[in-house]
């Protein structure tokens, strides 16, 4: 109750003492004890918005004193909207011929994987999109509003074939006199005492639940995902379902194939894969080694170039998705000339997504190993490299398989046997020859057939698939993609193949185009500093550091390694040349001095010869050394 005066007069407003009250914004603000930052007026004004923000109710819960904007509104208003010019200021109309034609070039840009679509269009494409039109439900097609809704609606009835008995006997027997045993599937039958063995657990690597969880990581974080391919059997190692899911799902992000282990098969494979590939995707032919890389210069300026179409974003990143053992991790290693990742010649070896910084706009993420469950047979697991082959059970009978890929000579040239008869004959004689017996002299079938397998995976044993169409030379369309908008120039040349092949398997390369250019890349990637970005290293540079040292170690990482240089001459007349340069010679220790070295610094001579020296690569002290009594000889403080 409002209090009274004791003179009878109106009653005292509640509110609060205009004197010094901290909700007074007149107030006086001399004296103020204990207030280091008295209320503003504009804090004063946002406090008493507060207490009005609320309504007001009583202990049952019933509105004294409404909110704002919570009255009820007075009987016979209508809320109307405001007739404003603006609703309509975005409204364009365009005639059917346009709305086709940017039908045609979006689907063409879309399916297209050398263009980009980077700022994709607010309005809604999906309603453009012709199929996606036909595949939605027409649900008023079949029932209108008129028989759901309304007076003229009908309840549903069940839709019954027969109409009586009668009929329903009459279809039991006509259905009995056409029933055969052999065409029901529901039916128990015989097997004579033989059953197929339930699969392997092994033989589900790569298709777990956490595994695809890490997947969906990568892919979702990526902006451009690299499928890593086995130059040995490009398409058996490719997933099919990923590419599908990318391209409904994800279609803004950039999908590219690396071809990995080309040293494992004749350069004119590779040629004809990349070739075959590139229709589809850009691919890029790589070769994972910390000392002799190839293909790492090509994907660094792809790399570079997907980073230059993204100016918006801060950063991309760069994700690696494939089968297992295909040599993800190796790549992340090549690319930062050091071991950053896990390796191991054997499945599985990744557990988990790693993130990896290459350059200060672009970072890598690793990934482990996805397989798609397919119909593939063990067999084909075994032979891809999915599975590791220690747990492998009866390895002997995935042994017929490789002797039947493998070239005889081979076999011969590999492991000194000559003549067997069938697998098992041979595994006998593999096991006398490599001293594997067991008791008594018997051979150990067991661990030579795993031996074989290992050789396999590891890339010991030539063999390669051959690619369609390798009897006919390349097409003007399959040599390059001179019309993309992703550039891709790589000398096949220089790929150095570690097995030996014979015979047929040895072929020459067809006619490189635009080799000139892949040369003017390395030459002029020297002068061009100021559009590259120089990889990262241990210790963060400062801004006023020379970029001529960055780039040494960057340049010496390049396809054409120290130990080797060739120097690309190109002759007035045009001619393409190639002169050797040997390391070992007193040329390369004392090169002529020209105009441009003498006008360096000592500190920018410095680092060139850090750079033509080559890489030194560390062990780990505690693996090569006994650290037990390390402390011994210490010297005392």
């Amino acid at each position: 109750m409002p209090k009274v005066s004791s003179t009878g007069g109106a009653p005292r407003k509640q509110g609060f003492n205009k004197s010094g009250h901290s909700m007074n914004p007149e107030r006086s603000k001399d004296g103020l004890k204990g207030v280091a930052k008295p209320r503003t007026k504009g804090t004063i004004k946002r406090l008493q918005m507060y207490r009005n923000f609320k309504a007001k109710r009583d202990k049952k819960g019933n509105i004294l004193t409404p909110a704002p904007f919570q009255g009820k509104l007075p009987q016979g208003t209508q809320a109307r909207v405001e007739p404003n010019q603006k609703w309509f200021g975005n409204s364009r109309v365009i005639s059917q011929n346009a709305l086709q034609k940017f039908q045609t070039e979006l689907g063409a840009a879309v399916k297209n994987p050398y263009q980009i679509v980077l700022k994709p269009t607010t309005l809604p494409v999906t309603l453009l999109n012709e199929k996606a039109k036909y595949a939605r439900v027409h649900l008023l097609d079949t029932e209108s509003f008129d028989s759901v809704f309304g007076p003229k609606k009908s309840r549903k009835r069940p839709n019954l074939s027969v109409r009586g008995l009668e009929e329903l006997s009459e279809l039991a027997q006509e259905k009995e006199k056409t029933y055969s045993n052999e065409k029901d599937s529901n039916i128990v039958r015989d097997n004579e005492g033989i059953k197929d063995l339930p699969r392997d657990w092994v033989m589900g690597a790569g298709q777990s639940k956490r595994i695809w969880n890490e997947l969906y990581k990568v892919v979702d974080s990526s902006d451009v995902l690299l499928q890593t391919l086995d130059a040995r059997d490009p398409m058996g190692t490719r997933s099919a379902y990923l590419e599908n899911y990318l391209k409904t799902e994800k279609p803004y992000k950039h999908l590219i194939f690396i071809l990995n282990k080309v040293d494992l098969v004749p350069t004119w494979v590779t040629q004809r894969w990349v070739a075959l590939l590139s229709k589809e995707y850009p691919t890029v032919a790589f070769h994972a080694s910390l000392t002799h890389p190839f293909g790492k210069g090509s994907l660094i300026n792809l790399l570079r170039q997907f980073a230059k179409l993204h100016v918006d974003k801060k950063q991309i990143s760069v994700g690696f998705i494939g089968y297992p053992n295909v040599g993800k991790s190796s790549i992340i290693n090549t690319l930062r000339s050091k071991k950053v990742c896990k390796v191991a010649p054997i499945a599985g070896e990744t557990k988990i997504w790693q993130y990896i910084t290459l350059m200060r706009r672009i970072y890598l993420i690793d990934c482990p190993g996805v397989v798609y469950p397919s119909a593939e047979t063990d067999t084909e697991k075994v032979l891809k490299g999915v599975v590791r082959v220690e747990l492998v059970n009866n390895p002997e009978d995935y042994i017929p398989a490789v002797l039947e890929r493998v070239r005889k000579e081979y076999i011969v040239k590999t492991y000194k046997v000559n003549e067997w008869t069938d697998p098992n004959d041979f595994l006998e004689k593999m096991a006398q020859r490599s001293g594997r017996l067991l008791k008594g002299g018997e051979p150990d079938i067991s661990s030579v057939a795993k031996m074989v397998l290992n050789d396999w995976q590891r890339g010991k044993l030539p063999f390669f698939v051959c690619p369609p169409g390798f009897e006919v030379g390349l097409n003007a369309s399959e040599e390059s993609n001179t019309e993309t908008n992703v550039s891709i120039v790589q000398d096949f040349r220089k790929i150095k193949v570690g097995l030996d092949y014979e015979g047929n398997d040895v072929k020459e390369l067809e006619p490189i185009k635009n080799v000139d250019k892949a040369v003017e890349e390395y030459k002029n990637i020297d002068e061009d500093n100021s559009q590259v970005e120089y990889p990262i290293g241990d210790t963060e540079k400062d801004d006023d550091s020379d970029d001529s040292s960055d780039f040494s170690s960057f340049y010496s990482d390049m396809d054409t390694t120290y130990e080797e240089e060739k120097e690309y001459v190109v002759s007035a007349s045009g001619d393409f040349k190639v002169e050797k340069v040997n390391k070992g010679s007193k040329t390369t220790k004392k090169q002529p001095v020209n105009n441009t070295t003498k006008s360096l610094t000592s500190k920018q001579k410095r680092a060139q010869e850090r750079a033509q020296k080559r890489k030194k690569i560390g062990s780990n002290f505690y693996e090569v050394t006994n650290v037990k009594n390390r402390n011994r000889k210490k010297k005392k403080l």
